[in-house]
């Protein structure tokens, strides 16, 4: 099984496989997708029923999220045993079974590797807390108490969590605290002990690989090594016991020799299985880089947030206090991911959806009404699909799945994160506080993308039995035709135009995937406009998108089509695609104006048959 592999300076490593490079990767958050018994829940035999749907969608790796046997309390992201299915979910059998289904199909499958932490009911985590000289109570983070003036214990340092609250929490049973950068109930592993280590490589990576699994998205990969003087944080924050402290977890002094030692030892002995990174609060190119060049041999890709953070207050207190923002920022950051990879042999990844962030079409598109939303739908589309780097889809994103009503309470918000932010903001007696972090909610919320997936018309909408309680409640106010069964029978649907543009994707692999991108109008605050350039065959294709609800005059720009592309008097540029349906295409030959939310793509060459 092992592959010698060398870097040889230009094509990365001779040797390994890189189809993941131009693969379309699809996300499936397994609770929501489809339920196949009628309990509410969604399984994995409902994810095998629908592979049929995401090969034809055009999807050549599926992700699925956490299935593992879990508490359930932060949804599966609290692993109690690595080699077990969660029970709702299905069984081991039921795993090997989509394994070999989507081999079958020719596709591939990744599954979630959350070990920064486990549950505080994972079989390691009781050994540790059982006593001091327990042979894994090295296995976590533990300190003991520190006492204030008054002589009041408090906990080691200042340190804020993730899901509100300090990150220590205090063990009668052996009177000292343990590290958790998320709950109270997700202790984190001790990477500095070399026996954890290894027990993480071969109980949560070779059993799944030996399975057949072909790679991993990596949870919260860049937070393994901590500063292990653990000094509090600075007071970023006055009068609050628990301070923002990112920068004692991420991007640790060790972590590049944990994730070379993960590739060499893991990864690259079955045949270089897939790794995707999850790489949060590093927002520098030059930090990112040594993640993902191929000469340091650590991960394939990883996922930066620069851009899906927008319009959060950052990470900590003031996450879901909505800051708006605009388009050109977020172009900015697109610009700043698409040409770091120039000159370099690193790769990067194309995404603006996924488990823990509100639905794009309500952040970066339109809801305003049926139509702006289906052409913001598409808009987003077009953008996403001619960017370079791996696509990666959120189940729900193909057919412009919407975050749930604004008038929907508190009570239908189920994600730990969401509810221990507004209780903060409850706890805080601050009306104004409470007001604004449930706007942000209403907008930012991880709940969101959790909503059942949209299959039909039916009492909840197919994701499950009419019968059935649905874990989380279907979405009731939707518009009219976002399900699977009316966009299959509509060509010109937001689901038809994903089939149509990911597969132009894989045509024009060269330019749209691989080429090179320049950005054009850079301070317009309506349109989104940029250039993609082949390395070798010196075609071009011009990107237009209009993010707004106004028609947009290019000429007010002096932008010419033609020009831009570099067409000869005698070439006219082409019309590759756009997101208008047929009817509301008069006009379309003149390249100066663009409808609300309109997007083309034009190519300085002839489409081919």
């Amino acid at each position: 099984m092992n592959h010698r592999l060398h870097h040889d300076g230009k094509n990365g490593w001779v040797g390994k496989t890189q189809y993941w490079k131009d693969a379309v990767v699809y996300q499936v958050y397994p609770a929501s997708f489809k339920d196949s018994n009628g309990d509410g829940w969604g399984d994995i035999p409902g994810v095998i029923s629908e592979l049929d749907y995401l090969r034809d969608l055009g999807v050549d790796v599926v992700w699925l999220s956490p299935m593992f046997e879990s508490p359930q309390k932060d949804m599966g992201y609290d692993i109690s045993d690595y080699q077990a299915v969660y029970s709702r979910y299905g069984s081991l059998a039921d795993l090997d079974k989509l394994i070999s289904s989507c081999h079958e199909r020719n596709m591939k499958l990744i599954l979630d590797l959350v070990v920064n932490h486990t549950s505080d009911e994972h079989p390691w985590f009781k050994e540790s807390r059982s006593s001091k000289t327990n042979p894994k109570r090295d296995w976590y983070i533990w300190k003991p108490a520190r006492y204030d003036s008054d002589g009041n214990r408090i906990p080691p340092t200042n340190w804020r969590s993730y899901f509100a609250g300090p990150t220590w929490t205090w063990d009668d049973n052996t009177e000292e605290y343990y590290l958790h950068l998320y709950g109270s109930f997700q202790p984190d592993l001790n990477w500095e002990n070399p026996s954890c280590r290894e027990a993480i490589y071969q109980d949560t990576m070779r059993f799944w690989l030996a399975r057949g699994v072909d790679g991993f998205r990596i949870d919260t990969v860049n937070k393994y090594s901590k500063r292990t003087d653990f000094p509090d944080a600075p007071i970023t924050f006055p009068g609050e016991p628990n301070q923002p402290a990112a920068e004692m977890w991420c991007n640790g002094p060790r972590i590049h020799e944990f994730i070379r030692e993960m590739q060499a030892k893991v990864l690259t002995p079955y045949n270089h299985a897939l790794s995707v990174g999850e790489l949060s609060n590093t927002p520098l190119p030059s930090q990112v880089l040594p993640y993902v060049s191929a000469a340091n041999r650590e991960l394939d890709m990883v996922f930066e947030f620069s851009m899906i953070r927008l319009g959060t207050g950052g990470a900590f207190q003031d996450k879901y206090l909505y800051q708006p923002y605009p388009l050109s920022q977020l172009k900015a950051h697109v610009a700043t991911w698409q040409t770091f990879l120039e000159g370099t042999d690193a790769w990067h990844t194309v995404f603006c959806e996924n488990h823990d962030n509100g639905r794009a079409v309500s952040r970066f598109g339109d809801t305003s009404s049926h139509q702006n939303w289906e052409r913001s739908a598409k808009a987003i589309c077009l953008w996403q699909a001619t960017l370079t780097g791996t696509l990666f889809l959120y189940q729900g994103q193909e057919i412009g799945m919407v975050n749930m009503p604004r008038e929907w309470g508190i009570q239908e918000y189920k994600d730990c994160e969401s509810m221990g932010f507004y209780q903060e903001a409850v706890a805080s007696g601050d009306p104004d506080r409470i007001s604004k972090t449930m706007d942000g909610l209403r907008i930012l919320a991880r709940d969101h993308a959790r909503l059942p997936f949209q299959w039909d018309d039916s009492t909840n909408a197919g994701f499950t039995s009419e019968r059935a309680v649905p874990w989380m409640r279907v979405h009731d106010s939707a518009f009219e035709g976002l399900n699977v069964n009316r966009q299959r029978e509509d060509e010109e649907s937001v689901l038809g135009f994903y089939k149509t543009v990911l597969k132009l994707r894989k045509k024009y692999g060269e330019l749209l995937i691989h080429g090179a991108f320049r950005h054009l109008l850079p301070e317009d605050e309506a349109l989104f406009v940029y250039v993609k350039e082949g390395a070798e065959s010196g075609r071009k294709a011009l990107v237009l998108l209009n993010f707004s609800r106004e028609e947009q005059d290019l000429s007010t720009r002096q932008l010419s089509v033609a020009g831009t592309l570099g067409c000869e008097e005698s070439q006219e540029a082409t019309l590759l695609i756009t997101t208008l349906r047929e009817g509301e295409r008069p006009g379309i030959e003149s390249p100066e104006q663009l409808k609300p939310w309109e997007g083309r793509v034009y190519v300085n060459f002839v489409e081919e048959a």
